[in-house]
């Protein structure tokens, strides 16, 4: 966490494309990925457009400390794994790939902290080589991990599942439990683990749910639930975010980790 009266360590949080009243485009972020960034993680949120033909990969690893992957409704594209669109797929954010992609793979290299949630943790795979499953609810012996159509804020983000982590491993240390619940609203999921990529949780029906990559020299922790979520109050939310604040904090000290994770 950053020192009181110190300069905020700046997270850039990757924004959606979405279009207001079916006419007006904006680039937005949730409020609640703000306020975990701000009021958990300790850091000052910065709203990225996700957009190659306004920002580029070298700007934002120059501006920023930190990178949020959010979550959103558009996948990412299947080319990025070699594979042709299908109704399945559902929409894309081109230009949200084209940003995320690369960035992963350039804080991966320089060690420069990132969580992703749930499209992010998606867009770590793909970056690493991996691919998805366009509707894991469709494989056999697979819940449905989508998010409920109905219902309130409090009913779509409720805890649903389990996740189990694997014993002693990095996020298993980071919550001190080797099971915890988690809410679900996603589609895809991990089908090829891309290079580097560690399986460090899953559902009770073998979904991947927790991932770092392996030997990374910076905090690369990414989940597929939402812990953004009342981040503050839900203990599994706090200490990811608390940990991810610290990785942010440190490099915007100048102190370069050296492994993954959390100590």
């Amino acid at each position: 966490m950053a020192k009181p009266n110190s300069r905020r360590p700046v997270v850039g949080i990757i924004g959606n494309a979405h279009a207001l009243n079916d006419q007006y485009e904006v680039h937005a972020v949730g409020r609640m990925n703000s306020e975990a960034v701000a009021d958990v993680a300790g850091c000052l949120p910065l709203i990225i457009p996700s957009d190659p033909r306004l920002v580029s990969v070298e700007d934002l690893l120059d501006l920023c400390d930190g990178f949020l992957l959010t979550g959103g409704r558009p996948n990412v594209h299947p080319s990025a794994w070699g594979e042709e669109e299908t109704p399945a797929h559902g929409a894309f954010d081109r230009g949200r790939d084209a940003i995320t992609l690369p960035l992963v793979r350039a804080c991966v290299d320089r060690g420069q902290p990132f969580i992703g949630i749930c499209r992010g943790f998606q867009e770590v795979n793909v970056a690493m080589g991996g691919s998805l499953h366009p509707e894991i609810r469709d494989l056999p012996g697979r819940m449905n991990h989508r998010m409920p159509p109905d219902g309130s804020l409090e009913e779509k983000f409720a805890l649903r599942h389990a996740v189990r982590f694997t014993p002693g491993g990095v996020f298993h240390r980071l919550m001190g439990a080797e099971e915890v619940m988690t809410n679900t609203l996603h589609g895809q999921g991990i089908a090829r683990p891309g290079a580097r990529i560690v399986i460090d949780g899953v559902a009770p029906d073998g979904t991947p749910e927790a991932i770092y990559v392996r030997d990374a020299p910076g905090f690369t922790l990414s989940v597929q639930w939402h812990p953004e979520w009342q981040a503050g109050e839900d203990p599994v939310s706090r200490p990811l975010f608390h940990a991810f604040g610290a990785a942010c904090a440190d490099w915007a000290a100048g102190r370069r980790p050296m492994v993954t994770g959390v100590a």
